[in-house]
């Protein structure tokens, strides 16, 4: 874990720079972690940076904390340890990542669930352990087609319709700064999608061009 001079010093950096512009976490995040007993959570550097990682962040084990709120199911899973991904593992996430409504599944990119990963491993390496949401991974044409009718934010050529796209989110962090973690490993594109409300918006990611948008 980095420690808090590591913090406070990549805060003064980044606050000379002009760079920290916006909160890390929501209030009532913030809140609940201040007052939760025994807890102590060093805080987060302002802005999040995959290239500043070293080789021992990628050659570690990999397990992935994951929350599926539609179906309600919780899992850790380790999928990657040396060197290797582990078969049983992997189908587990694949189900995992599934269509809950089509009630259907398919293989999902191992780049994907890399990013997922290196997502919710970074941010952990600042005292921000959290299981990450998953909202949506796989989708079927049909779902895909009924989400375009109900007027959700939905492309007719998703990648979700090929195991390459996750819409996700992590309890505590806004869009922006999760949005900006998932980019900065420029692994494929980035959307941001804001909402109020206690949960916020989400943040989708996928393994195709770099890009990024905002809806």
């Amino acid at each position: 874990m980095a420690s808090r001079r590591d913090f406070l010093h990549h805060g003064l950096r980044l606050t000379a720079l002009g760079l920290v512009a916006v909160p890390l976490v929501d209030a009532q995040a913030a809140r609940s972690q201040t007052e939760a007993p025994g807890t102590d959570l060093e805080p987060p550097p302002d802005l999040f940076d995959a290239q500043v990682v070293d080789i021992d962040f990628w050659v570690k084990p990999r397990t992935l904390s994951v929350i599926r709120p539609q179906s309600g199911e919780r899992a850790n899973v380790l999928y990657w340890k040396d060197g290797e991904v582990i078969d049983s593992a992997y189908q587990e996430l694949c189900h995992l990542l599934r269509d809950v409504n089509g009630k259907a599944s398919i293989a999902i990119d191992p780049k994907l669930i890399e990013t997922l990963w290196a997502s919710q491993a970074f941010v952990a390496r600042y005292g921000l352990e959290r299981p990450l949401e998953i909202l949506s991974g796989y989708r079927t044409p049909a779902s895909n087609n009924r989400l375009i009718e109900q007027g959700v934010p939905a492309a007719r050529q998703s990648l979700h319709m090929s195991g390459k796209a996750a819409d996700v989110r992590i309890a505590g962090l806004t869009e922006e700064v999760l949005g900006g973690l998932v980019k900065s490993f420029r692994k494929g594109g980035v959307g941001f999608y804001y909402r109020s409300g206690p949960k916020g918006g989400w943040i989708h990611t996928d393994t195709g061009l770099n890009r990024t948008w905002k809806g």
